[in-house]
């Protein structure tokens, strides 16, 4: 490997940022061509994935790569000189948000920075201020723009349940889109971000339906954005883990768990789970876990469990009004006499 162009003083990310720096500038890696992943960086030169992962950083604060949906990162095309003025002209807000959207999707929340918007956008970090404040604020218009591509549709004639459904799946397909969604909503600091709002307003009006209790009503709602946030964020942990340990899921829980179930004292000690994965186990195929189907069957239970719920409160709420109503009128007669 030839020598990098930074001194061995070098921190190791700006040695190695300054090696794939030149194979760019050499053409050893061409417009277009993938740039190694953060694994590959790492086995490559002995680091650690943090480190790989500030290198790779280094290329994208300077413009040198890209990261393009479904294509990873990529070495950026070639400019040629006199563009970043030209490019600077063309920035717009909606395309600082699509950049760092892409930023995200491939590469998680924590890859977005100014610098790294920048670089792809080919201009400098400071041009970005003109849209927005710093990076809290770009990830706040970030995820409004995202769910800003949702129509989030009632129809409000249509049963109560089918209009939760819908609403919620719409939910569901963002947030397996852009699983970094459900960072920027924490649960017990929700932002009142446009989009975000008008979908709980939407929600509201569809459980409106069931006459529940307004607290409880709003505490439906609640639940069941947790539900999604709360599966979804599983896929960004899951991208992680597989880049740390070049494991599938499946893969990892075999090695995890295969050994415990075919050990007897294990089993014998766990007699539901021996029921399940023993030798006689009724799930002999073992057992793969879905996140599209556990979304599918929590938000039956749940929607279920909201329905009988509605039910047990209607018929507490109607005798009471009823003997209400009973006092009322009577008092109505005695006045009325």
């Amino acid at each position: 490997m030839p020598e990098p162009t930074e001194p061995p003083t070098a921190a190791p990310y700006v040695r190695i940022a300054a090696e794939l720096s030149r194979r760019i500038a050499e053409r050893e890696l061409a417009p277009g061509d993938k740039v190694p992943s953060t694994r590959q960086v790492a086995q490559e030169f002995g680091v650690a994935l943090a480190t790989a992962t500030k290198a790779l950083d280094v290329l994208r604060s300077e413009g040198l790569v890209i990261t393009r949906p479904r294509s990873g990162t990529v070495v950026a095309p070639r400019r040629s000189a006199g563009r970043s003025g030209d490019a600077a002209q063309e920035l717009t807000r909606e395309r600082v948000l699509e950049e760092a959207i892409g930023i995200a999707d491939n590469e998680g929340l924590e890859a977005v920075s100014m610098r790294a918007v920048a670089g792809r956008c080919g201009v400098a970090p400071m041009s970005l201020y003109r849209f927005v404040e710093d990076k809290e604020s770009l990830v706040l218009a970030m995820a409004d723009s995202v769910y800003g591509t949702a129509a989030f549709e009632r129809d409000a004639a249509a049963p109560w349940r089918s209009q939760v459904e819908s609403l919620t799946r719409e939910l569901w397909r963002l947030h397996r889109a852009h699983p970094w969604l459900g960072s920027t909503q924490p649960l017990t600091r929700p932002q009142p971000l446009p989009n975000i709002v008008r979908l709980g307003d939407r929600l509201l009006g569809a459980l409106e339906a069931l006459g529940l209790p307004p607290k409880l009503h709003f505490d439906v709602h609640v639940l069941l954005f947790s539900h999604i946030v709360g599966l979804a964020a599983n896929f960004e942990a899951e991208d992680e883990a597989r880049s740390a340990t070049g494991l599938s899921s499946e893969e990892w829980t075999d090695l995890q768990y295969l050994p415990r179930f075919g050990d007897e004292a294990f089993m014998r000690d766990h007699p539901h789970f021996s029921k399940l994965f023993g030798h006689f186990g009724t799930l002999e195929g073992g057992y793969d876990m879905d996140l599209d189907d556990l979304f599918e069957l929590g938000l039956g239970l749940l929607l279920d469990g909201v329905e009988a719920l509605a039910e047990r409160h209607s018929r507490v709420a109607w005798p009471a009004k009823t003997h209400a109503d009973a006092e009322r009128l009577a008092d109505e007669d005695v006045n009325a006499g």
